[in-house]
């Protein structure tokens, strides 16, 4: 059995950052990242969703990893998901991140065009072999990419060594159980859905990677705590805590991750500009929202980490 212990905790999917043009930050990476450090997460998860990767170049999304491995400073576990709409580019940036010494790189499954099974398989292990020495995370966001794991697929992946889990992002909380269960403890299952961290972790995820992780991190880590204590009932009473804030953070008219960068500047004085079109900016009726969502984290550590 190989040692995932690297990989068991709460890791925050990382939030694309810009400047005032709308270009990558690099100061503002290297300030999320040192955030983390601080905050004490077990890793970070790079260009995925919450990182907008699908509205970024390979240039931007190079610039982004670099600067998190430099800030870094090999005190967190780095997750780079590297999946593009194409192989070569996909390949391209599974190359720069084994390059950079990653932990492991991640991909969704192409999207758009409805592929069989055993192309996207190809298109999985054509990525790993561009970073044969680095372990590989599937990223299952059925809701999203228009393509779900299926058990036949899962096993077809589990031949390539190379394969350490799934990032499961289906909302299906069974889903978790049937991936644990076919492939053992030989691999990781990740709860993906932030709304139901505790269930996914009960039914048999070791891990998390979340979108909202980032804005809240002591509430993610304190769930975390909870569940390994089995103190089942005030991990409720938490998660109902969190689900309120992601609830209020989704009702603003501008898109959550612009919601969510608002807070942060707010509760911890960073400066990760917006959204990268076409998703919504905020509108200024949303700082209402901004403000309420930054004040109800705020009192959920006072109540739950006192």
């Amino acid at each position: 059995m190989r040692d995932l212990n690297k990989y068991k905790g709460v890791i925050p999917a990382f939030y694309a950052c810009y400047d005032k043009e709308g270009n990558i930050s690099p100061e503002g990476v290297q300030a999320l990242t040192k955030y983390f450090v601080e905050k004490g997460v077990k890793g970070v998860y790079v260009n995925g969703s919450s990182g907008e990767c699908i509205y970024q170049s390979v240039e931007d999304r190079k610039i982004v990893l670099e600067n998190v491995m430099k800030a870094a400073e090999g005190k967190l576990t780095v997750i780079a998901h590297v999946a593009c709409n194409n192989t070569k580019d996909s390949m391209e940036l599974a190359r720069h991140a084994e390059s950079l010494g990653v932990d492991a790189i991640a991909a969704i499954p192409p999207i758009y065009f409805h592929l069989p099974e055993y192309s996207i398989a190809k298109y999985w292990n054509d990525i790993s072999s561009a970073a044969p020495n680095t372990d590989f995370v599937i990223y299952n966001i059925p809701q999203l990419a228009g393509v779900a794991l299926t058990q036949g697929l899962f096993a077809e992946m589990r031949k390539n060594p190379r394969v350490i889990g799934v990032k499961n992002s289906s909302m299906p909380v069974q889903d978790i159980q049937m991936f644990k269960q076919a492939a053992g403890e030989d691999y990781i299952i990740f709860n993906g859905p932030d709304e139901q961290f505790i269930s996914g972790r009960v039914i048999g995820a070791e891990a998390g990677i979340g979108g909202t992780y980032g804005v809240m991190p002591e509430l993610f880590l304190k769930l975390d705590e909870l569940v390994k204590a089995n103190d089942m009932a005030t991990a409720q009473k938490l998660q109902y805590a969190v689900n309120e804030v992601i609830y209020k953070m989704c009702s603003a008219h501008g898109n959550m991750y612009g919601v969510i960068k608002a807070i942060l500047k707010i509760n911890e004085g960073l400066e990760l500009g917006g959204v990268r079109e076409p998703l919504e900016s905020l509108a200024d009726s949303d700082m209402a929202i901004v403000e309420e969502a930054a004040k109800m984290i705020l009192d959920a550590k006072a109540e739950f980490l006192a």
